[in-house]
């Protein structure tokens, strides 16, 4: 067996999924349309964003289409590369949190960004693929709209889920 049939074969500790998607506007655009809470409620946080996206801040995120504030810590913030982020887990993931990376790479000399958003922190278990797979649908929707926002001002997640 080689190497890459034996990793695949390998049993999972938890489960990740990564999403990506270009953005056509520059790596700072990018990064400030997330880390910005004016811009991130325009087209993610439908109920409000409170608090800027920057390392240390513990800030507030609400989805008018899924009522509840909830508490988001921002465990590090690279200005026009990465943020890192958690919040509380559920009791499908392996760790008291689930974390989520945003990474902002330049790309056609920095006129566009790859923004690849990776998300760990879910248990082998039916609830914790529940969990992982309904986030994952969530942050691809999230860059969709991200996109739409930033190029085309346009919000795709108004009635998106509801």
């Amino acid at each position: 067996m080689n190497d890459e049939q034996s990793t695949k074969d390998a049993q999972l500790e938890e489960l990740s999924f990564t999403v990506m998607g270009y953005i056509s506007k520059t790596p700072h655009e990018t990064f400030e349309a997330v880390a910005d809470p004016a811009q991130l409620s325009k087209y993610f946080t439908t109920g409000g964003a409170c608090g800027r996206l920057e390392s240390g801040a513990e800030v507030t995120w609400d989805f008018a289409d899924f009522p509840g504030r909830f508490p988001v810590e921002v465990l590090e913030s690279v200005q026009d590369e990465k943020i890192v982020i958690a919040w509380e887990g559920t009791e499908h993931a392996t760790a008291k949190s689930t974390t989520t990376t945003f990474e902002f790479s330049p790309v056609d000399d920095g006129a566009r960004t790859l923004v690849t958003v990776t998300e760990k922190s879910w248990k082998t278990t039916v609830g914790g693929a529940e969990g992982a797979f309904g986030n994952c649908m969530g942050w691809a929707g999230m860059l969709a709209a991200l996109k739409a926002w930033v190029e085309y001002g346009i919000d795709l997640r108004e009635g998106f889920y509801k």
